[in-house]
C-alpha cells in the first residue's frame, strides 16, 4: 500500500509555556533516553535543587525533543508516568493533533528509527543541536487515520507476543539458576560441611613482567554476580604496575576493591589467556574438592556478598578491600560431590539453552525493526 508523506508540521504545534520554579515545591524531573528508548522519570527534587528556576511542564502524550540530543535519538512521547515533570528551556514540547496522527502511530514511528536520516547535526561541533522549526520539518508515512489505528494494533499485538517471549526465556533461566543455589544451600544428600577457601583454592602469583612495548589485552569482574569479562587492551608504558597475573580457564578471580558487591567469577573460556592487575587475587580450583561451577554459582548469590562485606578491610565503606588472607579464611558450605556434579549437569544445560536462547534473542532483536519496517512501507 502507497502511503502519502507528511511533515510533521501538519499535526504538530510547538508549545512554549514556563512556570517559576518554587523553591519549597518538590518536582518530579524528565529524562529523555537516548536511541529512541523514550522518556522517563529522572527523579523528584526539591525546588531548592534546580538551578535554572523558568521550566516547563511535560504533558502525558505529548512530544518531547531534547535540543541536543535529538541526533543521537532523545526524543519520544511522555508517557502517563512522566505527566507534570518539568524539563528546562534545552527541550521542546509538541501537542499533537490526533485528528490527523494518532500518538501511536507517531510513537512507533520514532522508536523504529525513523528519524535517523533526517536529524542533521546543527551548529557547532561542539554544540550540535536542532530547532523547533526543524523539527516540524520532519517526515513521516501518513495513511488515513483509521488505517494508522489498524496497524498499530497490528504492531502491539506482535510487540507483545516478542515480549512474552523475552519474558519466559528470562523466566527459565532464573529458575535454573535458582535450582543450582537451591543445591549449595539444601543439598539433597544431607548436611554441608563448613570449610576454610585455602582447602578449596590455591593462590596464584603474579607471573608476567611487563614489557613496556607489548601489549596486554586486561579482564575485569563484574559487580553483582555478572562475572568476568573481556575489557581493553593497553601497552605496557600505559600503565605503572611491573607485573601481572595471566588468567587461565577455570579460574577463580575478584578485584579486592569491589568484591564486596558481587565482584566474582570463574574464568570463561573467552577471557582464557588475558591478565588482570595485582589489584585481582587469582586463585587455581582444587577440583578434586570443589568444582568451579560450584563456587562461581555460591558466590554469586547475593546473600553472600553481606558476608563478604564483614570481612573486607577499610573504613571508608566505598574503599573497602578483600585481601586473600582474609577470603582464604572464609568457610564455604562445601556440598558432597555427588551434589556437586548434579550442580555442574545442570548448569551445562543451563549453558547449552542460554546458547539457543542467545540465538533466539538476536532474532527477537532482529525482529521488532523487521516488523517496524513493513509497518512503515505499507506492508503490514
Amino acid at each position: 500500500m502507497q502511503m502519502r508523506t507528511a511533515k510533521f508540521g501538519e499535526f504538530l504545534r510547538h508549545r512554549k509555556e514556563f512556570i517559576k520554579i518554587d523553591d519549597a515545591e518538590t518536582y518530579k524531573r524528565a529524562r529523555v533516553q537516548l536511541h529512541w528508548k523514550g522518556i522517563v522519570v529522572r527523579d523528584e527534587v526539591e525546588g531548592a535543587v534546580i538551578k535554572t528556576k523558568e521550566q516547563q511542564v511535560a504533558r502525558a502524550g505529548e512530544l518531547l525533543v531534547a535540543e541536543i540530543d535529538a541526533k543521537v535519538g532523545g526524543i519520544g512521547i511522555v508517557p502517563p508516568d512522566v505527566n507534570g515533570a518539568v524539563v528546562s528551556s534545552h527541550y521542546f514540547l509538541f501537542q499533537i493533533d490526533e485528528a490527523k496522527c494518532s500518538r501511536g502511530w507517531l510513537d512507533w514511528f520514532i522508536r523504529s528509527g525513523g528519524l535517523d536520516d533526517q536529524i542533521t547535526a546543527r551548529g557547532s561541533t561542539n554544540y550540535a543541536a536542532i530547532r523547533p522549526q526543524h523539527v516540524l520539518e520532519f517526515e513521516l508515512p501518513l495513511p488515513s487515520l483509521s488505517e494508522q489505528n489498524r496497524i498499530v494494533s497490528r504492531i502491539e499485538a506482535l510487540a507483545a507476543k516478542v515480549e512474552e517471549a523475552r519474558q519466559l526465556k528470562r523466566e527459565v533461566t532464573a529458575e535454573l539458576d535458582s535450582l543450582c543455589r537451591a543445591l549449595i544451600i539444601n543439598p539433597s544428600d544431607g548436611p554441608i560441611t563448613p570449610t576454610a577457601m585455602r582447602d578449596l583454592v590455591k593462590l596464584r602469583g603474579a607471573d608476567v613482567v611487563v614489557e613496556p612495548t607489548s601489549t596486554y589485552h586486561f579482564a575485569g569482574v563484574y559487580c553483582f554476580g555478572r562475572g568476568v569479562f573481556s575489557r581493553q587492551k593497553k601497552s605496557g608504558s600505559e600503565f605503572s604496575y611491573r607485573v601481572l597475573t595471566r588468567l587461565r580457564k577455570g579460574n577463580f578471580v575478584y578485584p579486592k576493591l569491589m568484591a564486596w558487591e558481587g565482584a566474582f567469577g570463574i574464568v570463561p573460556d573467552a577471557c582464557d589467556g588475558l591478565y588482570v592487575s595485582p589489584e585481582f587475587p587469582v586463585f587455581e580450583v582444587l577440583e578434586d574438592r570443589v568444582l568451579p561451577e560450584v563456587l562461581d554459582t555460591f558466590f554469586k548469590m547475593p546473600s553472600v556478598w553481606p558476608e563478604v562485606a564483614a570481612i573486607s578491610m577499610g573504613t571508608n565503606v566505598r574503599r573497602r578491600r578483600l585481601h586473600p588472607k582474609a577470603f582464604l579464611k572464609y568457610e564455604f558450605p562445601l556440598p558432597s560431590m555427588t551434589v556437586q556434579r548434579q550442580l555442574r549437569s545442570i548448569r551445562e544445560r543451563l549453558e547449552q539453552s542460554e546458547n539457543l536462547r542467545g540465538e533466539t534473542a538476536a532474532k527477537l532483536d532482529a525482529l521488532m525493526p523487521s516488523i517496524l519496517s513493513r509497518a512503515f512501507h505499507g506492508e503490514l
